[in-house]
């Protein structure tokens, strides 16, 4: 089956966690990611517009993490197995520090068993909002506090949070606050 941002590649019964964590350090140009029912989903590379985007973006978290050392910052690369047995990598994440710091040091290494406390999709120009809309709500489901789902072609911020409510901030220039769980972060942004 192809979809608008990759592929999604069916698997048989019987690939581990472990031989998913092989196979895309084997690949490791492409970015995989796993849904609940064990497909594979090869996403497409973003353009630099959004790679830019992105980047500054979690540099502003960053900066924010780096003075308030609350917790441990992520970029894409970085792969949670969900407790739903999903693999995601948001666009940045972050985990609080006393829940990083209880993960085993031999589960750091692969594809962690947790959830993030907060995280961030950015809409590139092939995603389908609709999926990330639903990426969204299966981090929330699983435990994520607090995410925001960046649509700058709709010039909007979803922003989801763990009592199950949604809000949605319109404009081309927005500040979205880490609310309590991430106290004193204000990031800026430029749809």
């Amino acid at each position: 089956m192809v979809l608008e941002n990759g592929f999604l590649l069916k698997t048989v019964d019987g690939m581990t966690e472990e031989m998913f964590f092989d196979l895309c350090q084997a690949n490791s140009e492409l970015r995989m990611e796993r849904d609940q029912y064990g497909n594979i989903i090869i996403m497409s590379p973003t353009g630099m517009s959004t790679g830019n985007f992105n980047a500054e973006f979690g540099g502003q978290i960053w900066l924010w993490n780096r003075q308030s050392k609350l917790g441990y910052v992520f970029e894409s690369s970085a792969g949670y197995t969900l407790p739903n047995g999903a693999v995601r990598s948001p666009d940045v994440s972050w985990i609080a520090k006393e829940r990083w710091e209880s993960i085993p040091e031999d589960d750091r290494k692969v594809f962690t068993h947790t959830y993030p406390d907060f995280a961030v999709e950015i809409r590139s120009e092939t995603d389908r909002l609709k999926d990330l809309k639903a990426k969204m709500e299966e981090y929330r489901v699983n435990g994520c506090r607090l995410g925001w789902l960046i649509d700058r072609q709709g010039q909007a911020a979803h922003i989801y949070r763990a009592d199950g409510t949604t809000e949605i901030m319109r404009g081309k220039s927005l500040k979205l606050s880490g609310e309590d769980v991430l106290p004193g972060l204000v990031v800026e942004i430029e749809l």
